[in-house]
Parts: structure tokens; sequence; C-alpha cells
């Protein structure tokens, strides 16, 4: 979801007649006495930010070096908080009781950094098989892909260059397009949602293009194909806007997930390193304010626009609410959505569960060592400086000492 620091313009306690993000009684439901003290303990070492870093570096040596307990240690804590499991089968207990707190899931193979044919491949099958898992169980609609993980980075940004490519790159950037065009297929053939994510700017517009043309294909009597908004990016607004007229005049339904977007510094950085007009907001104030006319623009047009608002952001999250509200639409209508990370956001998520809202967790899978890579960058994004992991933490102890446990 990548979003960017929580906005702390209302309280964690903020409240209305649609949904009550202060209930930690409905967000830790799910969670017996046990585990809420280790998702306490976790969150409170994860609120420091120079352990988070020094443990981040630490497991990627550990992990590929396989220093003995290094998997199990990583498996028994931010795995566990974080990850569904090592396999679909692994996951099944969790997506079970998501299901009966009256969440979705969205299942996210979290493999990353593969460049090889035959990882591309295994990759693709991955998600092929996350497809025919999400068709057999009602509680899963939605599978999530990446394009970087079915190519080399380097041949997006070729493609998006509009360098001329080499006869190998040619062939190279066709198996990347069957890759994605056979997830797309098979998710319309077995009537399962694909989210596609964004990424860096620089390999963005490969990704439009490719998202645009899946669309048109499959999105023509239902949204299957679901493209991602980063409006953390200036232009991202108006494109939004773009692809709806252009779903529009090619006569397809347009699939929407908003997000903030996760690769501010790195965008930033790049952008100074290399000379030219950072594409990202200088404020997150323009960038929360782009996030909310996206969602309201989705909610315009409903009827035309399968949306999902996929954010931590509990203002953002209480506004899509008042406005389903207020236009009296209803709450589970299938083309307005919400979703959070699994492990993150529970006083968000079970909360619009429980007020009827259609919400999701975005289940990340894989094994530990896949996984690594992912489990690092989520913490590095949400340390104490962005003020994520401290509002899970001050959550957890509120409904501990609701419990009576400290």
């Amino acid at each position: 979801m990548g979003d960017l620091e929580p906005n702390t313009s209302r309280t964690i306690g903020e409240k209305s007649s649609f949904v009550d993000f202060s209930n930690t009684e409905v967000a830790f439901a799910h969670k017996s006495d046990k585990e809420l003290r280790k998702a306490g303990w976790l969150f409170r070492l994860m609120n420091k930010k120079w352990l988070v870093d020094l443990s981040s570096s630490m497991a990627l040596i550990a992990v590929r070096w396989r220093m003995p307990l290094s998997k199990w240690l990583i498996k028994a804590t931010i795995f566990d908080q974080f990850v569904g499991g090592e396999s679909l089968y692994e996951c099944q207990d969790k997506i079970k009781k998501l299901w009966q707190n009256r969440t979705l899931t969205v299942l996210d193979y979290g493999a990353e950094g593969k460049s090889e044919e035959e990882d591309l491949d295994e990759a693709r099958d991955q998600f092929m098989q996350a497809i025919e898992f999400a068709a057999a169980h009602e509680s899963v609609p939605v599978v999530s892909i990446k394009v970087s993980a079915l190519s080399k980075n380097s041949l997006l940004e070729a493609i998006q260059s509009k360098e001329s490519l080499t006869i190998h790159e040619v062939e190279l950037q066709s198996r990347m397009e069957k890759r994605v065009e056979d997830i797309c297929k098979s998710g319309y053939q077995h009537g399962v949602k694909i989210f596609i994510d964004a990424e860096e700017s620089w390999i963005q517009d490969t990704i439009d293009h490719l998202v645009e043309a899946m669309m048109e294909k499959y999105n023509q009597e239902k949204v299957i194909v679901y493209h991602t908004f980063q409006m953390y990016r200036k232009d991202r607004l108006t494109y939004l806007k773009h692809c709806f007229e252009l779903a529009r005049s090619k006569g397809y339904l347009l699939g929407a997930k908003i997000v903030r977007g996760a690769y501010m510094e790195k965008e930033r950085e790049r952008a100074e390193e290399m000379d030219y007009e950072s594409p990202i907001h200088k404020t997150k104030d323009d960038t929360d304010n782009d996030f909310d006319l996206a969602m309201q623009f989705c909610l315009d047009h409903y009827e035309e626009i399968a949306s999902c608002a996929a954010t931590h952001n509990m203002r953002s999250c209480m506004l899509q609410a008042q406005l389903i509200g207020s236009r009296s639409l209803p709450r589970n209508h299938p083309n307005l959505n919400f979703c959070q990370l699994y492990g993150m956001s529970d006083h968000i998520t079970f909360n619009l569960a429980n007020a009827g809202y259609n919400v999701a967790k975005y289940v990340v899978y894989g094994t530990v060592k896949e996984v690594v890579p992912y489990l690092t960058r989520r913490a590095s994004e949400n340390t104490a400086v962005k003020g994520e992991f401290s509002r899970e933490y001050g959550l957890i102890r509120k409904e501990l000492r609701r419990r009576g446990l400290i």
C-alpha cells in the first residue's frame, strides 16, 4: 500500500455514525491474549528506528548466508506478523480467520528481484496457482501482481526510454507481455480480479501501457484488471481521469486501486542525482489532497469504475465511508472497496468490516528467503519517523489495558 506518514489532523479516537476506528475490542478480537502481547512486544521494538535499520541489515545477511536459527527467528517474529505463510497452504488458517471476521484476502506472492527467465516463468506460475486457489475460496477475490516480478527492470526501463531494442530484447519483451497476458486471461476465466501494482516512475509508463491493454481486453463486462494510481505523483490525478475517459471511449470498465505511493525517497534521490524535476509532490498535504480527490472521483463514477482505497490513512478511510453514507450507497457495493496490509492497521480493517464495508487484507506469502526484501522494505517504510509503528503500539497497549493485561 505504501502510504506516507499517517495524517494526524484527526485523532485515533475518531468515530462517526458510519464507523468507529477507536474500538480496539473489535480491532483485535481475532487475537488471543498471547498473540496480542506478542504483537505489542514486536511493535515496541520496531518503534525504534535504529533497531529496525540494524535488524533489517542483519536479516538480509543472515538469510543470504543461511546462518543457524536465522529462518526460525525471522519466521517466529516479523514473518508471522506480516506474512501469511511460506505457501498458499500455510496461508489458509490466516485467510480463514480473516473471513470469520468479515474480511477478504488479496493474495500477493512476495518474491522480488528475480531476473533469470526461468525464475520469471516460475513467478508467473506462482501467480497462476494463486488464481486457481482464489477461485476455490470465496474469501479470496483478488490476486495482486507486480510486472517487475515478470521481467527484468532493465528491460522495462529500456522500453520506456524508447531505445532501439535488440532482437533479443524484443523477444524478452514479448515473453514478459505474454506472462502478464496469461495471468489476466486466467483471472478472467476464473472470475478472479487482478491488481497490477504501480512501481517506480522510470518503468511506470511501460506498465501503464500494458495495463491499459489488459483492461481493454478483459474489462468489457465487469472489472477483472485493476490499475494502480500512486497519488504522491503530481500527474496521477490527471492520469486517472485520462484512463476513465479512455475506458469510456473504448467501451470498457476501469479498475482503479488508489494508493499514496511506496518509493518516495528513491524517486527524489534519483531525480536529484540525474538532475530532473521530481515527479513526487513537494508536501504531504498535496499528496493527501490528490488521494482524496481521486477517491471521490471514483465514487462519482462508481457505476463505471470499480475502485479500492488501499490505504492505512484513517482520515481517508473515514472520508470514503462518509461519502458512501451521504450518497446512500450500499456499504457492500462491489465497486467500493478498502484494503490494508496484513499485520497493520487492524483498527481500520476490522472496524470497517464490522460496520459492513467491503474490506480486505493484502496477504503476502513466499519462503522466508523470498519475502525478507519485502519485510525489510516494509519495516523501513513504517519506522517511528513515519509514525506507523508508534500508532500500532499505542493501539495494542490500549487493548491490553482494556483486557486488564497491563
